[in-house]
């Protein structure tokens, strides 16, 4: 899948090196550059799958870009550069979007994880929206009764809890799309489930129904990835609310899914390790709590 970028950074050097590396890679090709964001509208962004975006310039922060740039309808994604270590900045640009960030001074290595990242969760987006068109086709010819269930009002509300939670840009949020969309129509068929099954059941029984897989083997594998991709993205999750408990104990996102998808002493833990500095956790994280919990936040969203 060959993308297109666009550069918004003040620091020329900075945007030369992103244009060699994104060359080099083979993943796409710059279709653009600015030094502010006061000057770059939507127009620009014909056809732009993602922007990288310095978060402090002068004129107008990345994060005031961003959120005007998406108030004028881009719907791609951005990928934050920073050398800012402020826990509430950084919390703040997740709760609006961003996908993830580039620490500075820019690394090669590290760019090319975090592009191959990005580049791998859009692959998935695009066979996710490929499904979503064979669910309609083939809800228009069987005459399903659950079509009226909008696959998009769907979307909508999973990618709202996404943004709220900083994981919209995960590899897993696709896989999360599809298990909410099976339970339900598994509750709508009047087979509401009283706990979650295992998870490799799970993630079976949601690759069975919307992915014409013939080979068990390839099956098997495909299960085993899903189960990696949803046990980071829940990592990730749960590593975002904590840094927002940290920063802001009263931060009503913090307040409202801390408790409801984690074990709130888990949260703790870990808001203490961040308080450390350590960059990975003992905590032990209930991967169907949060799936069950996340369902019922999306049935509950307005």
């Amino acid at each position: 899948m060959s993308l297109r970028f666009f550069l918004i950074e003040d620091d020329a050097a900075i945007r030369k090196m992103l244009e060699r590396i994104i060359s080099d890679s083979g993943l796409g090709e710059v279709a653009g550059q600015a030094d502010d964001g006061l000057h770059v509208s939507v127009d620009q962004l014909h056809d732009v799958d993602v922007v990288l975006i310095d978060l402090l310039m002068p004129g107008q922060d990345g994060i005031e870009t961003m959120k005007k740039l998406q108030a004028e309808g881009f719907t791609g994604r951005f990928i934050m550069i920073s050398q800012v270590e402020n826990k509430e900045m950084i919390g703040e640009a997740y709760l609006h979007g961003v996908d993830t960030f580039i620490q500075k001074p820019v690394n090669r290595f590290e760019v090319l994880s975090v592009l191959k990242r990005v580049a791998d969760h859009l692959s998935l987006a695009a066979s996710l929206k490929s499904i979503r068109k064979s669910l309609q086709i083939l809800d228009e010819k069987e005459a399903d009764p659950f079509r009226n269930d909008s696959a998009s009002a769907l979307e909508k509300k999973v990618r709202h809890l996404l943004l709220q939670l900083g994981i919209a840009g995960e590899a897993g949020a696709p896989d999360l799309l599809l298990i909410m969309r099976w339970l339900m129509q598994e509750e709508q068929k009047g087979r509401a489930l009283p706990e979650l099954p295992q998870l490799k059941e799970l993630y079976l029984q949601v690759l069975r129904k919307f992915q014409d897989i013939q080979d068990e083997n390839e099956l098997q594998k495909e299960v085993r990835a899903m189960e990696q991709r949803i046990r980071r993205m829940v990592l990730q999750a749960f590593t975002n609310l904590a840094s927002l408990g940290l920063t802001d104990y009263a931060n009503p996102t913090f307040e409202h899914f801390a408790p409801r998808l984690f074990d709130f002493q888990d949260i703790r833990m870990r808001m203490q390790e961040l308080e450390n500095d350590e960059k990975t956790t003992k905590s032990r994280i209930n991967v169907r709590k949060f799936l069950s919990a996340f369902y019922m936040e999306v049935k509950q969203f307005g």
